[in-house]
């Protein structure tokens, strides 16, 4: 087995008995980079020598006898939508193509605090606008199951990087399904921690209420390792939540006699794909199988919760986005006679299609006579999708649905129809809508070998719960001892 083909957890195993050197570990995923990039096209910087120096300084202290931590020397790749000091963070849009960040995110000092290396910024939807990573200004990333379909959006970078083995593991951001979509199609775990549980400083906000920062990773104990180091308050985001620090490999349990889940029946109807429907009713037995008790339940959410999303979402990203002028940083345009055509011809020329789409929605709800028909009305309906999951809860400890409608679809099939595009965020939406803490984990393949996953959806901050549930699943299923990339063409 190559060095690249390891989990997180079995790399830090064999550093601790010094097997393998940070060094080769960064070697082995560079020279995979070289190897496969030109097919997946998953990053949009490669810090290679940066990576390279930095494993070498950490081999020189680890040999003076400090004790970095057992994260030390394991790779990363990151989203390019979190700002990375030195770094290009170019959030894949022209309006940022050469902005380079003064300052780090608090996720990647936590990341540089454990003496992780980074090898580069991860392709997305321009400004984590879209569900295919289609959107991307530079180049679209190809699905290492089969080059011909999407890998998700819009953290699709970070899932295929992942999937092909181009990082261990990565950090992407989830706005209405951003990391769970692109790991169900990419057949590798993602979770979006509970709103507040993740510092948000330093990520390029698209839709403030909905953005979490979450991990994606080869299996679940990785993700549970990820969590433990992305997770905690930090004073400069107002929204994070101060409460107390976990440590989620203890979840890591492969026991769920006793635990309840619900099948919302209404997630398993039109418009989710037979196969899809299939592998998530084979999962309710799976779990029955292993001590839980699995009962269809009722929770009709998602259609509301599709609106309310593209109203809250456009809304906040209209907002988010005024700051980029062409002015004070960013692309200026240089035909202009004006002030007023600076502005304009900078954000007519620096934003793709999809990004101008939601702003000038976004700008259409919160303008003088349809604030109170569209937004306000969409944060009453918001309130009503939250008590609805709460209601669930009571009798519930996990909501076990689709993660995605369908398996990634072939590129270019639905962007030239945002409408189909956006329905396929309709399972994933309503947990961004209520601010839950949701998993995608891969069931199982499709007739064409492509990846199916499903969802575990757990209450506020319980977390532990999802990474129990999913990884007695896991243990039990085998997923990656079974079914691998094949670079399909």
């Amino acid at each position: 087995m190559e060095l690249y083909e390891y989990t997180v957890h079995e790399l830090i195993e064999k550093l601790d008995k010094k097997e393998i050197t940070p060094t080769q570990i960064t070697e082995s995923y560079l020279n995979r980079i070289k190897e496969k990039e030109k097919d997946v096209q998953a990053f949009v910087t490669v810090t290679d020598e940066n990576a390279k120096a930095k494993a070498k300084e950490i081999e020189e202290k680890i040999a003076n006898g400090e004790n970095l931590g057992k994260l030390a020397g394991i790779p990363i790749g990151i989203k390019d939508n979190m700002c990375t000091k030195g770094v290009k963070t170019t959030c894949s849009s022209k309006m940022l193509e050469n902005f380079v960040a003064p300052y780090d995110a608090t996720i990647v000092k936590n990341i540089n605090n454990e003496n992780m290396i980074a090898l580069g910024k991860l392709n997305m939807d321009e400004f984590a606008m879209g569900g295919s990573t289609e959107y991307s200004y530079f180049h679209p990333t190809y699905n290492p199951w089969n080059l011909n379909t999407v890998p998700g959006g819009s953290s699709g970078g970070s899932a295929a990087a992942v999937a092909a083995d181009l990082v261990p593991w990565a950090l992407g951001s989830d706005t209405g399904g951003s990391i769970r979509q692109p790991a169900s199609l990419c057949g590798v775990v993602g979770l979006k921690p509970t709103y507040g549980l993740v510092s948000r400083y330093g990520l390029v906000a698209f839709a403030s209420s909905l953005d979490q920062i979450g991990p994606i990773t080869k299996d679940v104990e990785d993700s549970a390792l990820l969590l433990n180091v992305v997770a905690g308050h930090d004073e400069k985001d107002s929204t994070s939540m101060n409460i107390e620090k976990k440590d989620y490999t203890k979840a890591l349990v492969k026991d769920i006699k006793g635990l309840k889940i619900g099948l919302p029946k209404e997630f398993l109807g039109e418009g989710i794909n037979e196969e899809v429907k299939q592998a998530v009713l084979e999962a309710a037995k799976t779990f029955e199988r292993l001590g839980a008790t699995v009962e269809e339940c009722s929770l009709d959410v998602g259609k509301e919760a599709l609106a309310v999303y593209y109203i809250i979402a456009c809304a906040e990203a209209s907002s988010n986005l005024g700051r980029f002028d062409g002015i004070r940083y960013g692309y200026r345009s240089e035909k202009f006679n004006n002030l007023r055509e600076i502005y304009i011809n900078s954000r007519t020329e620096g934003f793709g299609p999809e990004v101008k789409r939601r702003i000038i929605l976004g700008t259409y709800v919160l303008s003088s006579g349809y604030y109170d028909a569209y937004y306000k009305k969409a944060q009453k309906v918001r309130t009503v999708i939250r008590n609805e999951y709460q209601k669930l809860f009571e009798k519930y400890d996990i909501i076990l649905t689709p993660t995605s409608p369908t398996v990634a679809f072939k590129i270019g099939e639905k962007s030239n129809n945002p409408l189909e595009m956006y329905l396929a965020d309709i399972c994933t939406v309503p947990v961004n809508i209520a601010g839950l803490p949701g998993m995608s984990l891969p069931a199982t393949v499709d007739s064409k070998g492509m990846p199916i996953g499903i969802q575990l959806v757990a209450k506020h901050f319980d977390e532990e719960t999802i990474i129990r549930a999913a990884y007695t699943f896991e243990q039990e299923v085998k997923f990656r001892e079974k079914h691998k990339p094949e670079f399909k063409k």
